[in-house]
């Protein structure tokens, strides 16, 4: 079940998908006047990278030279000089010698023929020359692609000229074909024809996000997750594979079914397997048994009858279809040199070779599941006896922590099953859509899920569908407003029907209407309900949102409904569910600061779940553990754990806005604050969309935040009046829950708002005495310790931050304690025009809190010198954050066109800086003023002082 009160990322070019860490080493390597050779196995995407690195380039070079070698052509001496040379050597040949005139003319023109015995040295210092005049003229950027092919007397002359090079401002982009799989230095022999200390960058796989994202910009958008996993997995992260596989399946008139084979087009299948005729047929069918299985050995095509497996495959191998013995994984494994090898054998026999071959391996694996697999593609037609064992084979997948298994081998069961069986074929299907919700495939449950509801006319059969329906929806609930009056209407008066209902309505009234009290009364009406049934799952569901709703609301009921929902008898399954009583037990420990016990429950929780394989809650306990952690004041631990979270998010699709809101909170505390920002406006972007009214006060929580840490004070006002406008709405009492309070107080008192400050803190600490909140308290103090500062009250504010931040370090919450310690430092330093930083500075570094060390040092620098004003609200370094909401409308190129604007250089240092062109700039900076609404480079500064507004 997807649901949670709590992410994207800005959209990249469909040309650099996968590629950004990449191209920024080599943008690094190019700002140091270097060079870099791409390289990676056919497919993978070198020319399109060296393309856009070479556009991204090329007007800041004068001069660009281009040679593009093929196989046919390789043969061909001097080719590839003629292609970089021959429209420019003609600009400088009268500054050569004359030996050296006679000698390039001959290469380039082959009106005589020059060799590098003959003519070796004149040759050799003629491209030289060439390249030292072209360079005094201005930058020159020289690209090859395909260095594989180059001819050999040009590669020779390059390398001489390269290595001679030295501070001339020549840069060389090259792409190089090595082999499929990544071997020790298998790059170096083409690294002779460029400078010392080039940048060697191996092009790797793309992950499966990035596939996916690469086939929706290429136009095959709405694969589901399952396929996408096939299509990575066959493809092996190879951008050409994935893309040609894609091709097929949109040509496809429908999508395989589990068990099924992707359909590989005829050119793949040539690419991988035009070896495969050299191997005896039967060799061939000693290759297809070990492409049917999922994990073949020496052993197990023996035992299914292939007896001379060993010398076929080591045949195979040394025709590069089979990988070597040895070279990874178990002994006597055999594994194909690439995945898409194994998919086109698959897809090219007839489906009565791959039957014959399922049918050998049911009866030659020793896995239980791995034979009713075959047996299942091995068998035609209905066949209970058959269905029986892959629903056998499911169950047990599901207990070993499989879920993603048990949904195929369900929908094998489904399909073999007659139509008088027991249970029936939706019965089974509804299961296997149960298994694939749990496994984050939530497109192939929804569709599951629909194809039922399209037949069945059981009532109890609808009810279980529509179920896994709402539950597809995740957040976005009123994407299926028009499901629940049907799903009513099904249950009829049947109380464990019913029950399922209302513990979804109980949803629907938080995440659509915003009526926490609604959900509450909801939730109880489910839990009897399901209580008169006898259905204590449900009922343990039901239970455990009535107590997180009460806790919520700060109601008093909360802690007995809780030890409802914890008591005996409990069901496994619900007890680690991220809904479940063990979820809402962790959110109380946080809330009431018992983060040592909070942080045991959410890791044992994480470790049962990914135990099990229920992908859904490891995301959202991820999400957990990494905020335990937030608050303890391990910024780094939180951030990895964040950016893990959001990466499984992202590769399921489970709770994405989610991940986005909390990667936020943990980039403004110890990552990037620019990136905290971009995130937390995306997440407020989808709650607006999805209509989650819950889920919008958090984002707004989030971003509050993020512009508190980029110095936005103005920003963070309007973001969180809105976050506290949402909550009192949402009748949400419990500070604990947003712990915006103290951010909002503070961004107050900077904007000359201390008596609204007054307010927000006085409100707060009611219910935060009531509820036994003592972090919450002292970040109040904290906070009101900087309204008596801004009404002269100094003695006061030193005494109250003082006691704040002891507290805060005796309840673990370090990142709050070093807030606390910054804001004394500060209040000090106004007061004496000295500052003693160290002690902050100590407690930031301990935290790791990266933006905040940024902030401290930017205030101890101003105070430093002598006359300066107080520094209310630091800017990171990277560009002043009073400028970030703003720079968001920008492109990469313009945002540090902007920030060196803000550091003074002119259009020509900004050109020689970024490795553009001073038109470039000129051109960039026409559109950031455009973007803006600004005019000048001087709107640009005052901007950045809070002095100008955009229009």
């Amino acid at each position: 079940m997807r649901r949670e009160f709590e992410e994207p990322v800005r959209p990249r070019s469909e040309q650099v998908i996968g590629r950004e860490e990449l191209l920024g080493r080599a943008r690094d390597q190019f700002s140091r006047g270097g060079s870099v050779l791409l390289y990676g196995p056919p497919g993978i995407g070198k020319s399109t990278v060296l393309r856009a690195i070479t556009t991204e380039y090329a007007e800041s070079a004068r001069t660009v030279l281009r040679c593009s070698a093929t196989e046919s052509e390789s043969h061909l001496p001097f080719l590839a000089l003629v292609d970089l040379l021959g429209l420019v050597a003609d600009e400088v040949a009268d500054t050569l010698p004359a030996p050296q005139q006679a000698a390039l003319e001959a290469a380039l023109t082959g009106r005589a023929e020059p060799s590098l015995h003959q003519d070796g040295l004149a040759l050799r210092l003629a491209v030289l020359s060439v390249l030292r005049a072209l360079a005094a003229k201005g930058p020159v950027l020289l690209v090859a692609d395909d260095l594989q092919w180059l001819d050999a007397p040009s590669a020779e002359l390059l390398g001489f000229a390269a290595r001679r090079l030295g501070g001339v401002p020549v840069r060389m982009l090259g792409a190089v074909r090595t082999g499929t799989e990544p071997k020790e230095q298998e790059h170096d022999p083409y690294l002779r024809a460029y400078p010392p200390e080039t940048l060697a960058l191996r092009l790797p796989p793309l992950s499966r996000p990035q596939v996916s994202e690469l086939l929706a910009g290429r136009g095959y958008p709405g694969l589901r997750r399952s396929t996408l996993r096939d299509i990575h997995h066959t493809s092996g992260g190879n951008p050409l594979f994935a893309l040609e596989l894609g091709r097929a399946l949109a040509e496809s008139p429908t999508q395989p079914r589990p068990g099924e084979p992707l359909p590989v087009p005829t050119s793949l299948r040539a690419l991988v397997l035009s070896r495969l005729e050299l191997l005896s047929a039967e060799a061939r069918q000693t290759l297809l048994v070990a492409s049917a299985g999922a994990r073949p050995t020496q052993a197990l095509l023996e035992a299914a009858g292939r007896s001379d497996a060993e010398a076929e495959t080591a045949l195979a191998a040394s025709l590069g279809l089979v990988a070597a013995q040895g070279t990874e994984g178990p002994e006597g494994a055999v594994r194909f040199a690439h995945p898409l090898v194994s998919a086109a054998l698959y897809a090219q026999a007839t489906p009565f070779e791959r039957r014959a071959a399922h049918a050998a391996l049911s009866t030659a694996a020793s896995e239980p599941i791995e034979r009713a697999r075959h047996l299942a593609l091995a068998t035609t037609g209905t066949d209970e006896q058959v269905a029986a064992r892959l629903s056998e084979a499911a169950a047990l997948a599901r207990d070993r922590g499989a879920p993603s298994v048990a949904a195929q081998l369900g929908l094998l069961a489904a399909r073999h099953t007659p139509a008088d069986g027991r249970p029936g074929a939706d019965e089974r299907r509804l299961r296997s859509a149960e298994d694939a919700l749990t496994s984050g495939e939530i497109d192939l449950a929804r569709e599951v899920a629909r194809d039922v509801l399209e037949r069945a006319t059981d009532p109890a059969v609808r009810v279980r569908a529509w179920m896994v329906v709402i539950d597809a929806a995740g957040q976005a609930m009123a994407d299926v407003e028009s499901v629940f009056p049907q799903a009513l209407a099904d249950a009829g008066d049947d109380p464990r029907l019913l029950a399922l209902v209302r513990y979804q309505l109980a949803w629907r009234a938080l995440l659509v209407e915003g009526e926490m009290g609604k959900g509450r009364a909801e939730a109880a009406h489910a839990a009897r309900l399901a209580a008169t049934a006898g259905d204590r799952s449900t009922e343990l569901l039901a239970l455990s949102f009535q107590a997180q709703m009460e806790t919520l609301m700060g109601h008093p009921a909360a802690p007995a409904t809780l030890e409802k929902a914890l008591a005996e008898p409990q069901d496994l399954r619900v007890a680690v569910d991220h809904n479940g009583a063990g979820a809402t037990r962790f959110r109380w420990l946080i809330m009431s600061d018992q983060l040592t016990d909070a942080r045991a429950a959410i890791t044992r929780l994480l470790g049962e779940v990914r135990r099990r394989g229920i992908v859904e809650s490891e995301v959202h306990f991820l999400r957990g553990l990494a905020e335990t952690e937030l608050r303890s004041g391990h910024c780094g631990r939180a951030l990895d754990l964040a950016h893990e979270s959001l990466r499984l998010s992202r590769d399921t699709g489970i709770g994405e806005a989610a991940g986005n809101m909390f990667t936020s909170l943990a980039e403004a505390a110890g990552g990037d604050v620019h990136r905290a920002l971009v995130l937390a406006r995306d997440a407020v972007r989808r709650a607006e969309e999805d209509g989650d009214l819950i889920y919008l006060s958090r984002a707004l929580a989030a971003l509050g935040h993020a512009q508190l840490v980029a110095g936005d004070a103005a920003g963070t006002v309007h973001s969180l009046r809105r976050a506290r406008e949402s909550e009192q709405r949402l009748g949400i009492l419990d500070p604990a829950r947003g712990r915006w309070h103290g951010d909002l107080a503070e961004a107050l008192v900077l904007v000359g708002e201390p008596a609204e400050a007054q307010d927000v803190i006085t409100a707060a600490r009611e219910h935060a005495v009531r509820l036994r909140r003592a972090s919450v308290l002292a970040v109040l103090d904290r906070a009101e310790a900087l309204v008596k500062a801004a009404n002269g009250e100094h003695e006061a504010a030193v005494r109250q931050l003082l006691s704040a931040q002891d507290r805060l370090a005796q309840l673990g919450y370090g990142l709050e304690e070093a807030r606390a310690a910054f804001a004394l430092a500060r209040l000090r330093a106004e007061r004496s025009g000295r500052g003693a930083y160290d002690e902050a500075a100590r407690l930031f570094r301990r935290c790791r809190a990266m933006p905040w060390l940024r902030q401290l040092d930017a205030v101890a620098a101003a105070v430093a010198v002598p006359g300066s004003p107080p520094v209310p609200a630091p800017a990171a370094p990277a560009a002043p954050e009073s400028v970030l909401p703003h720079l968001d409308r920008l492109a990469a190129t313009e945002r540090q066109v902007a920030a060196l604007v803000l550091e003074g250089a002119t259009n020509r240092e900004i050109a020689g800086r970024l490795f553009i062109s001073v038109k470039t700039v000129e051109a960039t900076l026409t559109r950031v003023y455009r973007k803006l609404g600004i005019r000048s480079r001087v709107d640009i500064v005052r901007l950045a002082a809070g002095q100008h507004r955009p229009n």
